[in-house]
């Protein structure tokens, strides 16, 4: 049975969705990855906060008005980097953007116009941003990309204490996962895990894997998460993209010469 305001993409009627397209709803296609986070937390991490961030993010934006569907996550993603430490399945570049213009050229020939590609994992960046470029001229409609931690930076690093961004396997993901499974975060294992506080140097890019910052898989503080600090991440990132998302001048701007 669905209600008038489902947001989830998989448990609309085609009918249901070909409506939604009709009404020129926004569709948010999140971006995950299954990848090791530490001794003290699931591979399902990123996949899972993506999934949660654009359910919430989409029933906002539905409140206020904005028809908006949420297709189910793409639970993998690029993370070579991560490999080394198991628990971790990767796709190549190329698969992983023809996985990605699959679903988009999918939506684009059901009428949908309004896209939003959601990413909750930062080895995905490069590659979403590419895909982006590319998508964008060659399906004819205009695309939004953004790793969710980026446009709420701000936001994120208000409610943190020991951290100034969200990190991976940190204070911030670990709270969240603290308030979302609780039964899956092995606290007790959280002292096990190394404190190295940063990956991702300004300057030369040069790709390097995880392991040779952090011998656990962390990076940050996950000793300093609760699960109250979670919730309140989620909310103020979600109010965050509902806001930024339901901006009319945001699908406005031209993105073509005339257009």
């Amino acid at each position: 049975m669905t209600v008038a305001n489902e947001v989830e993409f998989r448990r609309l009627r085609a009918d249901e969705l070909r409506a939604r397209a009709a009404a020129d709803a926004v569709a948010i296609i999140p971006f995950g990855s299954i990848e090791q986070h530490g001794p003290h937390l699931p591979v399902e991490v990123d996949s899972l906060l993506g999934n949660e961030v654009a359910l919430r993010t989409a029933r906002k934006m539905d409140a206020r008005g904005t028809p908006v569907v949420v297709l189910p996550a793409v639970w993998t993603g690029v993370s070579e980097h991560h490999m080394e430490f198991g628990g971790t399945i990767t796709l190549d570049l190329a698969t992983y953007a023809a996985l990605a213009e699959g679903i988009c050229r999918s939506l684009v020939r059901h009428g949908f116009r309004r896209l939003v590609l959601l990413n909750g994992h930062g080895g995905n960046d490069n590659a979403l941003r590419c895909i982006t470029d590319e998508l964008t001229p060659r399906l004819g409609v205009p695309i939004i990309q953004f790793t969710y931690w980026h446009p709420t930076q701000d936001l994120i690093a208000a409610e943190l204490d020991t951290q100034t961004s969200l990190l991976h396997a940190c204070e911030a993901e670990t709270a969240m996962t603290m308030a979302l499974r609780p039964y899956l975060v092995a606290e007790a294992r959280i002292p096990a895990a190394s404190q190295a506080m940063e990956y991702v140097q300004p300057g030369p890019y040069r790709w390097r894997t995880l392991g040779s910052v952090s011998a656990s898989g962390v990076i940050g503080n996950p000793a300093a998460a609760s699960a109250a600090k979670g919730e309140r991440l989620l909310d103020v990132i979600s109010t965050r993209l509902a806001d930024l998302l339901c901006n009319a001048d945001l699908w406005a701007a031209p993105w073509k010469q005339g257009g």
